[in-house]
């Protein structure tokens, strides 16, 4: 096991190398020059090339990328040069709000998903499987942004269950924190239920045709233990999988959600550094969502291993 996880853990660094690459030079590459847009008014063309100079933006690109990478290496992302703040307290103040909300759009997601799916494999081919099929196909075609609208409307505008936007802190009231939280959960959990459903019913249906479900079912074993402990447990590693893909959409989709539902997480700090092309806010955040999407595939395997033993011996 410990060979397995050394093994993983040496290809996730020439993954982090290159995300580091693409991230310096997407931000490098912007149109206008990070000068001009600090100095604004005052911007003159000596004033601009001080500093230019200062900065090192007058060097090669890969230059400033090696030196970008060594303060990087030495736990300087950098610092804002609207607010003056570092790039990892503006994270550190943000990313408990994206991660309450990607861990409870992943937790209803599953919710939603997980019991359709063995309800649907229990009764393939029936009315009601066919139902839900067609309306996981629907939900799919909902854009985040549409559903997020629909949502405020149902349970803000017309039932006032529920507030629109804001956040409150979960130290300071829980209550009202998950309030707050709901509805943005919600709309992350539409698009994300879907695609966990389809998947695990299409290998619940083909776990529940193999052999060794008829020689449970020979031996007489209740059905609600076939379908949860023998056919539910080989299709997990494909759950796994699609989870570990899903917290990748979700932080895409936390984007929106966040600006539309006004939390103050990353996916607001993100759109507000780009309108200000605060590119060090950008370029920081970027680096540190892109290594925890690919930590997150790590620990994705890990869990393959634990799921499997064959994987970490190489026999699968």
């Amino acid at each position: 096991m410990l060979f397995f996880v050394a093994r993983k853990l040496l290809y996730i660094v020439p993954v982090l190398i290159a995300v580091s690459i693409l991230t310096f030079v997407i931000a490098s590459l912007l149109p206008g020059d990070l000068a001009y847009v600090i100095l604004g008014d005052q911007a003159t063309p000596e004033k601009v090339a001080a500093l230019r100079h200062d900065m090192g933006l007058d060097e090669p690109i890969w230059l400033r990328y090696f030196g970008w990478l060594w303060h990087i290496l030495q736990g300087d992302f950098g610092r804002s040069f609207r607010t003056g703040q570092t790039v990892l307290d503006a994270v550190s103040e943000r990313i408990p709000v994206s991660f309450e909300l990607m861990m409870l759009a992943e937790l209803i997601g599953l919710a939603i998903g997980v019991p359709l799916a063995i309800a649907c494999a229990a009764k393939a081919g029936s009315a009601f499987d066919r139902f839900v099929t067609s309306s996981a196909f629907g939900m799919l075609s909902v854009p985040t942004f549409l559903s997020a609208i629909l949502l405020i409307y149902l349970f803000a505008v017309e039932l006032h269950w529920l507030p629109a936007t804001g956040y409150v802190p979960i130290a300071e009231d829980p209550i009202a924190n998950l309030r707050f939280m709901v509805l943005p959960a919600l709309t992350l959990a539409l698009a994300e239920w879907p695609g966990i459903m389809r998947v695990l019913r299409s290998d619940m249906i083909a776990a529940l045709q193999e052999d060794y479900i008829a020689l449970a079912k020979a031996k007489g074993l209740k059905p609600s233990r076939i379908l949860f402990v023998h056919a539910l447990k080989p299709s997990s590693l494909t759950l796994v999988t699609i989870t570990g893909i899903n917290i990748g959409r979700l932080i895409g989709g936390a984007v929106i959600v966040e600006t539309i539902f006004a939390l103050p997480g990353i996916g607001r700090l993100l759109v507000g550094a780009i309108y200000t092309r605060d590119l060090i806010i950008l370029q920081g955040v970027v680096l540190l969502v892109a290594a925890g999407f690919v930590i997150m595939n790590f620990i994705v395997d890990m869990l393959y291993a634990v799921l499997d033993p064959r994987i970490r011996h190489g026999h699968a």
